[in-house]
Order: structure tokens, then C-alpha cells, then sequence
């Protein structure tokens, strides 16, 4: 996968690094439905096998508990699927 992802140009590059962020805020399960249902499809072929292989990975959180937002009622705030586009 490294070497996929290391041979897009910088700015898919980015882009891919972008969308794999958006998977960690999600919970397994809406990660495989985010690709399924084909959130990403404007990703090429090859960007997109990199996707599906790092959404089987176990993708760390993008932030600890102690630093996740919190929302206006002081609890902490819950990722809301997109509907498709």
C-alpha cells in the first residue's frame, strides 16, 4: 500500500490522505458502507484500492477521548454519516 500511495502525485496524495482522516472518524462499520454506498468514487482505481485497504486496517483514532470535541450540551459529539452525493 505504501508504495501505491507514494507513487500519486503530491496533491492525490493529500487528497487520499484527506479521505483516509475522514475514515478514522468513523466507526468500522460506516467506513465500509462510506465506500460501499461510493463516497469516495471520485478517487481514480488505484486510489481507491488504497482506501479499501487502509479502511481494513485498524485505523488509530484521529484524536484521543480527552481531546474529542464536545458538543453544545457538553457531551461528546457523534460522527453523522453524509447522505451520498
Amino acid at each position: 500500500m505504501d508504495s501505491q500511495f507514494h507513487s500519486l502525485p503530491a496533491d492525490r496524495q493529500q487528497a487520499v490522505r484527506n479521505a483516509i482522516q475522514t475514515m478514522r472518524a468513523m466507526p468500522p462499520a460506516a467506513r465500509e458502507r462510506a465506500i460501499q454506498e461510493g463516497r469516495f468514487n471520485q478517487f481514480s482505481p488505484q486510489e481507491r484500492q488504497i482506501l479499501n485497504n487502509a479502511a481494513r486496517l485498524p485505523l488509530a483514532p484521529a484524536q484521543s477521548n480527552s481531546a474529542q470535541p464536545q458538543s453544545p450540551n457538553g457531551g461528546p459529539q457523534r460522527y453523522i454519516p453524509r447522505p451520498p452525493q
